[in-house]
């Protein structure tokens, strides 16, 4: 089968299909259509006839039934005319009258002969009338109308058709004109112009929806581009401080004394540029939905690995909750450094000599909890912005560590939720999707 690129070819493809089918039906639909109308106009022909031969059918003063007949219809049923014919018969099957008294009873069925019967009541006798036409000597203007329909009428049909297919193709283009002009500003679309947008007066209706939803992909794409252009401005911002501090105590080192402040710029900024690093790869993350992990392992990875740092700080971390493997949909290793960002940031705040609990349910949530001043309400939405820190004075962060919880999460379709302890603290509870059970192998 034909494929075509342009909508406009396969269209009038499709109607030259269509006219090319109609060409040849139509004269052929006409053509029935002509045929029956004329046999319809043939069979009240004959019954008028019957009738206008029982109006002139009457019984005299014996009780004998007696036609009498103008001279107009004596010519219709004579034999020189040899068209027409007609039998009269009693209740009893009896010829009582004939055009043509030497012929043979007019046939139940004939292929050359056509007919119409009727009944009629006379001084108490029911007679029955059969009037027949010789196909043979039909009207020669019907049998011409019929014999050239296709040579005379039904070729006209063609260049009508044709008429119609070039009018259909001046509307169709007409009715492009507006996917065209959309078509147009879609071009200048770009980075540097995200905020054009497809026009939608004079779209049609059934484009329309097409037209919506690609400007919503755009106002999408737009808020892409400014969270990247945000993101990059407050990246170089974040960065700006701690290389001036780098730099001034470069310029004013001492051999014998700064190389543990040294240390702590170089780790401070290397913290930066990971957790840059893991944004940036959050950003093209891409989950195989077949991916799973065993959420219990991840999170006993994450307490052995950061058990030193909390030691380091005079605090501690527990890990609690089932012992049993939690199998979630997810990337393992994505999975950790939420989790382990989470637990980071508990210790930075839970109090000295306190433990910070990672604890993991079977349905799927671990619960991370410390002992430090907890969070404000109003603060608890947008702690998990990028750059975010209720403290702006501090510089041992830069306020990322939540926003790659979050984006871990929503890759996961996951859940995240915050909330403050009665007994003092943060909690932390991260959800995600159970994996289905593996089946049992057959024994």
């Amino acid at each position: 089968m034909l494929r075509f690129k342009s909508l406009t070819s396969r269209i009038v493809f499709l109607h030259i299909m269509a006219v090319a089918v109609a060409a040849i039906f139509l004269p052929l639909l006409l053509l029935w259509l002509l045929n029956s109308e004329i046999n319809q106009l043939h069979r009240e022909a004959m019954r008028d006839q019957a009738a206008d031969l029982g109006q002139n059918l009457a019984v005299d003063s014996s009780g004998k039934v007696q036609l009498n007949l103008p001279d107009s219809l004596r010519g219709l049923y004579s034999d020189a005319y040899g068209r027409y014919r007609y039998d009269i018969y009693d209740a009893d099957d009896n010829l009582l009258f004939s055009s043509h008294r030497g012929a043979p009873r007019l046939p139940a069925s004939a292929d050359r002969i056509s007919g119409a019967s009727a009944t009629k009541l006379v001084g108490g006798q029911t007679l029955r009338i059969q009037v027949a036409e010789d196909l043979s000597h039909r009207d020669v203007i019907i049998d011409d109308i019929v014999s050239n329909f296709f040579r005379r009428v039904g070729w006209i049909t063609i260049p009508i058709l044709l008429i119609l297919l070039a009018t259909d193709i001046l509307i169709f283009r007409r009715a492009v004109i507006p996917l065209l002009r959309a078509s147009e500003e879609a071009r200048s679309i770009g980075p540097a112009r995200t905020d054009i947008r497809l026009p939608t007066e004079g779209i049609p209706s059934e484009i329309l929806p097409l037209v919506t939803a690609v400007n919503q992909a755009f106002d999408r794409l737009e808020e892409g581009f400014h969270v990247q252009r945000q993101f990059t401005a407050d990246a170089a911002h974040q960065l700006r401080t701690p290389l001036a501090i780098l730099r001034t105590r470069i310029e004013t080192f001492d051999a014998s004394k700064g190389t543990k402040e040294l240390h702590s710029d170089i780790e401070s900024m290397s913290r930066i540029v990971n957790q840059l690093l893991e944004i940036a790869e959050l950003d093209t993350l891409v989950l195989d939905p077949g991916e799973t992990a065993d959420l219990r392992a991840v999170c006993a990875e994450v307490v052995g690995s950061i058990a030193p740092y909390a030691l380091a700080q005079q605090k501690d971390i527990a890990l609690r909750g089932t012992d049993s493997p939690v199998r979630v949909k997810g990337n393992a290793e994505m999975l950790q450094r939420a989790i382990f960002n989470l637990a980071e940031n508990a210790i930075k705040y839970t109090a000295d000599k306190t433990s910070v609990d990672v604890e993991v349910h079977e349905n799927g949530s671990v619960q991370v909890r410390d002992c430090g001043p907890g969070i404000a309400p109003a603060e608890q939405g947008p702690i998990f912005q990028r750059f975010w820190r209720s403290d702006r004075q501090r510089t041992d962060g830069a306020g990322l560590g939540l926003s790659i919880v979050r984006g871990v999460v929503d890759d996961h379709d996951g859940t995240v939720r915050v909330e403050n302890l009665p007994s003092g603290g943060a909690q932390f509870t991260l959800s995600f999707r159970l994996a289905k059970a593996a089946p049992a192998a057959a024994s």
